[in-house]
């Protein structure tokens, strides 16, 4: 006999998060290239990128929706990986429903 279906909210679906990464480290010509490379190779667009250079520091804030939390954090792993990289943070915020 098939047990009822248990009630609970129905989980918060992917495309409705979004994966923040706050990268910061030493100005190297290759440092934003070696970090967008983690995205281009999983076929993965942000859709906000911004870099910035102040006083011989670069950081990187990148936007991408959609993207798992189990996913956001092994890019975050292999960023931390990259030469010149000295700290990165992984986050995740609510999108909104565009209504």
């Amino acid at each position: 006999m098939p047990r009822p279906a248990e009630k609970s909210s129905p989980p918060e679906p992917e495309a409705r998060i979004a994966a923040c990464f706050f990268v910061s480290g030493d100005t190297a010509p290759g440092f934003a290239p070696r970090v967008l490379e983690l995205f281009a190779k999983r076929n993965i667009v942000p859709d906000e990128f911004r870099a910035r250079v102040v006083g011989g520091r670069q950081s990187i804030e990148i936007r991408a929706p959609g993207m798992a939390p189990e996913l956001a954090a092994y890019i975050g792993r292999c960023i931390r990986q990259i030469v010149s990289v000295e700290r990165v943070l992984v986050s995740h915020e609510e999108q909104g429903d565009g209504a």
